[in-house]
């Protein structure tokens, strides 16, 4: 898979030694001539959305670095779209946003579960044509995103998994050594 657009996984390269996206797999939500957006799937954030939200005290639903602009934004994805309306259907049903007032009267409501709705501190944003001199310079592998990817249970699991949807050699990166100098 070449084309970037709203729905694909970037998979980081083994060797990318960015600390934001180190062994990372990012959705995208946004891929235009001005630039892209989406959110890390893989990085916990060490808050809850209960810790940083008003009104969601106490609620222990997780939250994910989504990357490093705007670390003062909360954005979400949901598979919800009869709860959380006006959200941006992406792909395989998976939901960018919505309304944020709905969401959380359905949250503490029990009416939207955790692995329904993933939350996420900032966003990882690319100006003009940085995305596409990233993928020149083979820092990303691409494959399409899932429900299965997106709301993974472990997300440990999120880049080898990532890696083995897209098959053939690629699956086997998930062995190599994050330094090959240290073997």
């Amino acid at each position: 898979m070449d084309e970037i657009k709203a729905g694909t996984l970037l998979i980081a390269d083994p060797f990318l030694k960015d600390p934001n996206f180190m062994r990372s797999v990012v959705f995208m939500c946004e891929h235009q001539a001005e630039g892209s957006l989406g959110f890390v799937l893989n990085q916990r954030y060490g808050y809850t959305i209960g810790d940083l939200v008003s009104g969601l005290e106490g609620c222990t639903y997780p939250v994910y670095v989504g990357g490093p602009v705007q670390r003062d934004t909360v954005h979400f994805l949901h598979t919800r779209p009869d709860a959380v309306p006006d959200g941006m259907l992406l792909t395989d049903n998976i939901y960018w946003g919505g309304d944020f007032e709905l969401l959380t009267e359905m949250i503490l409501a029990s009416e939207v579960k955790p692995e329904e709705v993933r939350f996420f501190i900032g966003y990882s944003g690319w100006s003009a044509g940085q995305l596409e001199e990233e993928m020149n310079e083979k820092s990303w592998l691409t494959t399409y995103g899932t429900r299965q990817l997106v709301f993974h249970k472990d997300i440990r699991e999120i880049w080898p998994d990532a890696l083995k949807q897209i098959g053939g050699e690629y699956a086997q990166l998930i062995h190599y050594p994050i330094d090959p100098q240290l073997n």
